[in-house]
């Protein structure tokens, strides 16, 4: 037997046990659940006090005792002590993407015990007013939409497999969709569907003991509103990645999900929230009627109308709870 061929073999038999070797390791390998871990800038429990606009926050900072700020990746976050609770305060900024982005970052650098969502929307129920403030029971992603191919001119047709979020749902090609998600404590990758996503029930419960006791603004300087703003509390609202100013489109969406109002980030937070397993509520105030004003929309009109009573609400929320 020659050298080179001893050497070749040497090395076929090395190979061999390298890959038994390898096999044997993945054999054993294990899938390690991670749970949530408070190594995060901060360890305090805190309640989150989230808003899309710098409208919207800074009543509540006004309010705040402000103990540190911390900015992540360009975002600011406040830490303090509101009505007797220890928050973090924070911007989502405008859109989905932002909303869901920035709530992670706060799950993941403070220790939050719970979300409460401060901001306007664009009304959509007839029982809405502008200025009013609503507390949704459950939100949507109601833009989560598949685009059907036109069959026929003005004729839409999705594929065989579409699963309808209901029945006769489409606004000429869209075809909504529900979501699809996982949850803290699920199998690896076992999605599910999700249609509306829930406001904690205790906190619903809080939002609807005071909401006898808050006095809204009907006015933010010379703007004022000829009618005199109420609280709902319960219902729906949807939210999605347009801004929404088309009466037809508005009428759609009350139509199909019945909401108070629309709105471009409570449902990315709320999407967030469940798959963390961290309860929430949000209070929106309605800045305009998405389309169903009679002239041009007022949102720069009312903006702060709605800021301000969506703010003044959930101050008295934060402070009612146990």
């Amino acid at each position: 037997m020659s050298k080179h061929f001893s050497w070749l073999m040497a090395i076929f038999v090395a190979s061999l046990l390298l890959l038994g070797a390898c096999s044997s390791i993945g054999s054993q390998s294990q899938t390690v659940v991670v749970e949530p871990e408070l190594a995060r800038l901060d360890k305090t429990p805190r309640i989150a006090v989230m808003s899309a606009f710098d409208a919207e926050l800074e009543l509540l900072l006004t309010e705040t005792e402000v103990d540190k700020e911390y900015i992540i990746n360009g975002r600011v976050f406040t830490t303090g002590t509101l009505r007797g609770h220890e928050v973090v305060l924070f911007l989502s900024g405008v859109s989905m993407t932002n909303a869901a982005m920035t709530t992670q970052q706060a799950l993941d650098h403070f220790n939050i015990t719970k979300l409460i969502f401060s901001g306007i929307s664009g009304g959509v129920s007839p029982d809405l007013n502008i200025g009013d403030v609503y507390v949704a029971e459950k939100w949507a992603e109601y833009q989560e939409n598949y685009f059907a191919r036109e069959v026929s001119s003005g004729v839409y047709e999705p594929p065989a497999w579409y699963a309808p979020y209901e029945e006769e749902t489409s606004f000429g090609m869209m075809f909504p969709q529900p979501s699809s998600t996982t949850a803290q404590g699920g199998e690896g990758d076992a999605e599910e569907i999700i249609r509306w996503f829930y406001a904690d029930e205790d906190l619903l419960a809080v939002a609807e003991e005071v909401a006898s006791t808050v006095s809204l603004e009907n006015c933010a300087g010379s703007d004022c509103l000829e009618h005199q703003p109420v609280i709902h509390v319960g219902g729906n609202g949807v939210s999605g990645p347009t801004f929404v100013d088309n009466a037809e489109y508005r009428e759609y969406v009350y139509l199909v999900w019945q909401p108070w109002g629309l709105d471009m980030e409570s449902a990315g937070a709320a999407h967030v929230l469940y798959n963390n397993g961290v309860p929430f509520v949000f209070v929106r105030s309605a800045s305009d009627l998405a389309g169903g004003d009679a002239g041009p929309n007022p949102i720069n009109i009312f903006f702060q109308v709605a800021a301000n009573n969506s703010a003044k609400f959930l101050l008295a929320l934060i402070e009612a709870i146990p």
